[in-house]
Formats: C-alpha cells, sequence, structure tokens
C-alpha cells in the first residue's frame, strides 16, 4: 500500500519536523518573553527613579518644585524645553505598549496550546495568585495611570488646578478629604509591587539567570526591591494625610 499524502515519512522513516514558526524572533514564545523582561527592565528604572523625585517632597516645596521644573528643562540649551522628557515619555508608552501586547500574545498563545483545560484544578504558583495579580492587577494599574495624569501631572482632576505649582498639586491631591483618591493610589501600588516581584521573578528565568544556586537571592531581590518600591512610593501620600507634608 502506498501512504496517503497526510502520513508521508521522510525516507529515515520518521515524521518531517513540523515547519518553523514564520516571523522571526519576535513571533517565538522566547522572543516574547524578552520582549516582557526588557520593557519591564525600563518601566523598573522608572520606578525608581520617579520614587526618588517623589521623596523629595520631604524636603520641602523648593526642593521638589525644582525637581518638577529639572525634568521639564532636560537637556536645555541643547534642546528646548520639555523635549527630552516628551522623548522619555513616549519611550515609556512604547514600552508598556509592547510589554501587553507581549503578555496579552503569550496568553493567548498558552491558550491555545492546552486547549482542553485539566478535570481537576491544580493550585501552583503560575496558576494562583500570581496570575490574577499580572492580569486583574495591570488593569487597575493603566486606569489609576490614566487617572494620575490627570491629577498630579496636568492638574485638570485636581482641586488646586492646572495653574498650581506640582508641589501644591501633591498636597491638594492627596487631602485628607480626598481619601478615596488615596485608597486608589495605594491599591494600585500594591499592584504594581506584586506584579513587580513575579515580573521580576519571571525576567530572570527568562533570561536565564535563575538556576538552584540563585533561586534564593533572585527571589529574595525581587522581593525587597518590590517593597522598597511600594513603601517609598506609599510614604509620600501618607505623609501629606498626617500632615508631615503641607
Amino acid at each position: 500500500m502506498t501512504p496517503s499524502k497526510g502520513t508521508a515519512k521522510s525516507p529515515g522513516g520518521a515524521r518531517p519536523a513540523p515547519p518553523a514558526r514564520k516571523g522571526g524572533f519576535l513571533a517565538s514564545t522566547n522572543g516574547r518573553k524578552v520582549v516582557m523582561a526588557v520593557t519591564g527592565a525600563v518601566m523598573v528604572l522608572f520606578l525608581v527613579g520617579h520614587m526618588a523625585g517623589n521623596l523629595k517632597s520631604f524636603l520641602g516645596a523648593d526642593s521638589f518644585n525644582d525637581y518638577a521644573d529639572f525634568l521639564r528643562t532636560m537637556g536645555e540649551p541643547l534642546l528646548p524645553s520639555r523635549v527630552l522628557l516628551t522623548v522619555v515619555e513616549v519611550g515609556l508608552v512604547v514600552a508598556v505598549a509592547l510589554h501587553m501586547w507581549a503578555a496579552v500574545s503569550l496568553a493567548r498563545r498558552a491558550r491555545r496550546a492546552r486547549p482542553v483545560r485539566y478535570a481537576v484544578r491544580r493550585r501552583s504558583r503560575s496558576n494562583g495568585y500570581a496570575v490574577h495579580t499580572m492580569r486583574y492587577g495591570g488593569v487597575v494599574i493603566v486606569l489609576f495611570l490614566i487617572y494620575h495624569l490627570l491629577d498630579l501631572t496636568f492638574g485638570t482632576a485636581n482641586p488646586a488646578g492646572p495653574a498650581s505649582t506640582p508641589y501644591e498639586r501633591l498636597v491638594e491631591g492627596f487631602a485628607p478629604s480626598r481619601w478615596w483618591v488615596t485608597l486608589f493610589y495605594v491599591l494600585a501600588v500594591v499592584m504594581v509591587g506584586l506584579h513587580l516581584r513575579h515580573g521580576l521573578w519571571s525576567a530572570f528565568q527568562t533570561l536565564g539567570l535563575a538556576s538552584r544556586r540563585s533561586y534564593r537571592t533572585l527571589r529574595a531581590s525581587a522581593t525587597g526591591l518590590s517593597v522598597l518600591l511600594v513603601v517609598g512610593f506609599l510614604a509620600v501620600p501618607a505623609a501629606v494625610v498626617i500632615g508631615v507634608i503641607k
């Protein structure tokens, strides 16, 4: 009997290898994981710098306003005012967009690879709180970023108004009467911390840094950096609420 077209074999008797996925490195699972790791690193650097700038509010209005003015005038006199800051902002938007694209495409690819769910649910780190944090926490973070820009950056949603100084918007934005804004901020920052902890560990694995020897060290590093950022970001609204920053 001659084999049918669907069961043709190679001369050696083995089935031919499936065709390679088209699209190059970015179309592969590893490529998209690398995109997530690199864009995540960009956002971590931004968070560290942003936290350090926020903490200058403890030094008084002049120090915080000078920091905000420095951001707008970076690159002067070589570049016009706010050009370099705009480049940084566009880069961050691109990083966030690529990060979300990689995350969504990887999640869809994982579902297609396992179309039939297990009959018995298994509890694991990948299917536990981490997955829900990365999925729903990401939505909370994006919504918070939009409001955060309208509130403290542009001032359109802030009681002090767009013409106020950055320090005035900071104090009015976290005033005790606006407790719901502070609560939303706390929720979003905690979500960022959980997202960051899981994301850092995933990045270590993707980049081949995780091993049996480095497991505990990298886990502790991911947790430590996440806690540091959460505490650093929450220190400012807490200080405004209790009257240390006023």
